[in-house]
């Protein structure tokens, strides 16, 4: 962190978990990423056996995060974005996209996984102009996320909410729909919401999440495209709409990629 970064005394964080795969740390592992364990190799291994397109996914997914970022920093003038469920740092984080187009941008990030507080302490740093911090906090707890999130955005002013690849962890869709809804309430208007899930759309995606459900870890849910385009209910969605995250305003560092991925998402505004 910089001293730009405003960061609260934290408690020390729990002991790592290397008993058990990751999802965090499985993904981390498929976009080449040096942060996981045995474990994790072990589980990403077996998954991609049988569904081999998955680290394809994980690219198209993240390009579509770059993408997004990029547009709404440099196309609609945000300048604060809170990332839920941030995942490991990697390679084009959010805060170092939208700072490359205005440095004065200020970022929180959200996790509860003690591993990706570590290196968010050590890594997510900041330009002098702006900020980046980070919460401790539960995806579950929307209300505790606001209010520790608003010590370092103006939630008077516009907010991007991103929600990537996360609200497949909230088995219920109900509660995953209300998590949302709370989050886009606390939001001014002029705001907008980025977000994407994988999708039941491929039969051997399907049974590589119901053996990853089964080895232990926090269990991920499958929803269809539909289920995911219900989390932007009142919301103006940007074109194309709802789409696999390939599709969502490709550019060059899309191509090569299949037009349909496993990954559905999205960008709408709150007006």
């Amino acid at each position: 962190m910089t001293d730009q970064a405003e960061t609260p005394e934290q408690e020390p964080f729990p002991k790592i978990d290397t008993s058990v795969p990751h999802s965090a740390r499985i993904w981390n592992y498929w976009l080449g990423g040096k942060d996981n364990y045995e474990v994790d190799r072990v589980a990403g291994d077996a998954f991609r056996e049988i569904f081999p397109g998955i680290e394809t996914g994980a690219r198209a997914a993240r390009y579509f995060l770059a993408r997004a970022v990029r547009h709404l920093a440099a196309e609609e003038g945000i300048r604060q974005f809170l990332d839920i469920g941030t995942g490991l740092p990697n390679v084009d984080n959010t805060h170092q996209i939208a700072q490359r187009v205005a440095p004065e941008s200020r970022i929180v990030y959200v996790d509860n996984d003690p591993l990706v507080l570590a290196h968010a302490r050590a890594l997510l740093t900041s330009t002098a102009e702006g900020v980046t911090n980070y919460v401790d906090a539960d995806l579950r707890e929307p209300g505790t996320i606001v209010r520790e999130a608003g010590k370092t955005l103006d939630f008077d002013r516009p907010v991007a909410l991103m929600l990537m690849g996360i609200l497949g962890h909230i088995e219920d869709d109900d509660e995953a729909r209300s998590i949302v809804r709370q989050l886009v309430e606390a939001l001014p208007p002029g705001s907008y919401l980025v977000q994407y899930d994988s999708t039941d759309t491929d039969e051997d995606y399907v049974r590589a999440i119901e053996q990853y459900n089964d080895g232990g870890s926090i269990p991920y849910i499958l929803r269809s495209p539909e289920q995911i385009a219900l989390y932007f209910d009142g919301l103006e969605l940007l074109e194309p709409g709802v789409v696999s995250c390939s599709r969502w305003r490709p550019d060059a560092a899309a191509l090569g990629l299949p037009a349909e991925v496993h990954q559905y998402g999205g960008v709408a505004r709150k007006n």
